[in-house]
């Protein structure tokens, strides 16, 4: 992995929307399987989240500062270990932003079944 390019990607990004920061913290597979683990399994501690990906400590490290930074994840200190938490709000956000074109897509969808259905009535 390039980390050079990821943090002046990152930096670049960074000073943009929060929705622009969410969105490029999620174009990486390794921070979508991150949030897809605290979904599904709650606050983890940061060992066991790193134990699965096949990278250096510091490399995911920099992976879950992207993520707090953006705010999808909250770190949480109990006693000499680091929890992290997802933090659903911005996802939020980014599906509030979405929701035009689900609705777009709904439609022409909608409108190719009318379509076909028209096609199949006049076979008939």
């Amino acid at each position: 992995m390039n980390t050079t390019h990821t943090r002046s990607a990152w930096t670049e990004v960074a000073t943009g929307t929060p929705e622009g920061r969410v969105f490029a913290a999620l174009a990486s597979p390794v921070r979508r399987e991150v949030l897809r683990l605290l979904r599904e399994r709650g606050p983890r501690p940061v060992a066991e989240l790193a134990g699965h990906f096949d990278m250096a400590r510091p490399s995911f490290s920099e992976h879950l500062r992207v993520l707090r930074e953006c705010g999808l994840v909250s770190e949480n200190k109990v006693g000499r270990q680091r929890f992290y938490e997802l933090e659903a709000a911005p996802l939020f956000e980014v599906q509030e932003w979405l929701h035009p074109y689900e609705r777009f897509w709904r439609d022409k969808l909608s409108a190719l079944r009318t379509v076909l259905d028209e096609m199949e009535d006049e076979k008939s």
